[in-house]
């Protein structure tokens, strides 16, 4: 009897922590949804993939390896990063291309010189819960919000705790006038405090003016969305198409392979820069996410002349070594033509591109 009254306890704590949660971000309102149902992508109930994708659980024999694998799924020791240089940063040649990656998918980018943060994740874990969740990798420097330079504009792909945080939304709310985000994840923004009115959502293919000299383009991806059980794919997902009067970038945010890579390269390409994602895969959900081959295949197709392999090297959200991802990618991309770039985490790189280090060997 105690056990099952200590379990019920147990399971009500966590319910009404999950129901009011402030991790969880918001709802959308009975206006809000019917300006989604607007989208063709929303099918009344939620956002669908442009192609059939395939969202079964994963095999019980795949989760049993979530507890028994043996690959070093994360690093054993302080990964080798570098101090970022806000001054240098800043200073950097404003007509030219200047980014820093600090691991997964967070990108900081100067890019007609406007500085762009992209999927800003500085906190500890991953995770609706603080001390329960994938934890970060262990630098030998950390990075934070207050390190970086003046913000323009944030990005956000999809509304993930590994792209979307909120720690990190608290901390942009006051220093920066514009979030770029997808249909329907705005909510979030709002419940944390951001104003409604610095806040841009866009469908697939939509398209609105940075300024004069930079155009935004949200792009589909492959992938689905949701914070919690009851909102899966209530938001939108996606990646940035970033074109300047002399550069363009493009963002893939996370997704599986399809077609629409060749199309966005077609359309907008080529790009001078491309951040792919490339990690946190497996055989049983690579509709959606990549597999490193494809990775690098996506980086043609999208008439890149650099790629840069993200979405590893911080967090381990699946099953492989933790360094897998960048190997596989690296071998798979001498078939490409277009320069393929492994910054070290808090590296500042600005075209012409150096030659990168394999820092995950150090």
């Amino acid at each position: 009897m105690f056990t099952a009254i200590t379990i019920a306890l147990i399971m009500g704590v966590l319910f009404v922590y999950y129901s009011v949660a402030p991790k969880l971000g918001g709802k959308n309102s009975n206006e809000k949804l019917l300006r989604l149902q607007l989208s063709d992508n929303f099918n009344g109930k939620k956002f669908i993939n442009l192609v059939p994708t395939a969202m079964a659980a994963p095999k019980f024999s795949t989760m049993i390896k979530f507890f028994s694998s043996s690959e070093e799924k994360a690093p054993t020791r302080n990964l080798p990063t570098k101090k970022f240089l806000k001054e240098s940063f800043e200073s950097a040649n404003s007509d030219k291309i200047s980014f820093t990656w600090f691991g997964h998918s967070s990108v900081l980018l100067k890019i007609e010189n406007q500085v762009i943060l992209i999927d800003p994740v500085f906190g500890e874990r991953v995770s609706l819960f603080s001390l329960v969740g994938p934890k970060k990798f262990n630098y030998s420097n950390y990075y934070s919000i207050d390190q970086l330079p003046h913000i323009d504009a944030v990005l956000i792909s999809h509304d993930h705790y590994d792209h979307l945080e909120y720690e990190s939304m608290l901390a942009l709310k006051d220093k920066v006038n514009r979030f770029f985000v997808p249909l329907g994840v705005g909510v979030h923004l709002e419940e944390w405090g951001i104003d409604s009115e610095k806040i841009i959502e866009l469908d697939w293919w939509d398209d609105t003016d940075f300024n004069k000299d930079i155009k935004l383009i949200f792009t589909p991806t492959r992938h689905f969305t949701g914070r919690g059980i009851l909102n899966r794919d209530r938001t939108l997902w996606g990646s940035w198409a970033i074109i300047g009067q002399n550069h363009k970038v493009f963002f893939s945010g996370d997704s599986g392979y399809f077609d629409v890579f060749k199309k966005v390269g077609e359309k907008y390409g080529p790009f001078d820069l491309a951040f792919i994602e490339n990690g946190q895969y497996n055989e049983d959900w690579k509709a959606i996410h990549m597999m490193p081959e494809q990775s690098a295949l996506a980086g043609s197709e999208l008439n890149a002349k650099a790629v840069v392999p993200i979405h590893w090297g911080k967090f381990s959200l699946s099953l492989h070594a933790w360094d897998e991802p960048v190997k596989r990618f690296l071998v798979a991309s001498k078939s490409f033509d277009y320069k393929a770039l492994t910054p070290t985490p808090g590296e500042i790189l600005t075209y012409p591109w150096h030659e990168t280090s394999q820092w995950w060997k150090n």
